[in-house]
């Protein structure tokens, strides 16, 4: 289960036949995405694991398990930042008890990103997915 926007990603992805292109999507997306103001980019917003400087601010309205998630985020790494885009569109929009149910992996798996990043990139976007799904996980308790 994603996000409606994360389904139009998967579709965009679809069209793009190889790699490269797919990769330049990302850092397209990263170019584009918003970043995370630098009053925020402090060590509590910041992911351990990542070869990149990655911090996630998360955006919670609400409260108990139908809390809608959101988040901001920024890198110092292009790619990074796109991956990070990428993960806004899998997640932002559901409720934290929906966050806990996505099997992100999987759905990363759909753009064909598994298979083409460095052990390094895919430490971090697990660093990155379990850093969300804990805060969601306590989001849905409170």
């Amino acid at each position: 289960m994603a996000s409606e926007k994360f389904e139009d990603l998967a579709e965009t992805f679809e069209f793009l036949d190889d790699w490269e292109d797919r990769y330049r999507h990302v850092i397209d997306m990263g170019k584009s995405f918003e970043g995370l103001d630098p009053a925020f980019q402090v060590p509590a917003f910041k992911v351990d694991g990542c070869a990149s400087q990655v911090w996630l601010r998360p955006m919670i309205e609400g409260t108990g398990p139908t809390a809608q998630f959101d988040f901001q985020g920024e890198s110092d790494a292009m790619i990074v930042k796109g991956l990070i885009a990428v993960l806004h569109d899998l997640y932002a929009g559901l409720t934290v008890k929906e966050v806990g149910e996505v099997d992100a992996l999987a759905e990363l798996g759909r753009l064909g990103l598994n298979e083409h990043l460095s052990a390094q990139r895919s430490n971090g976007v697990r660093a990155m997915v379990e850093r969300i799904r804990l805060t969601a996980a306590e989001a849905v308790s409170a």
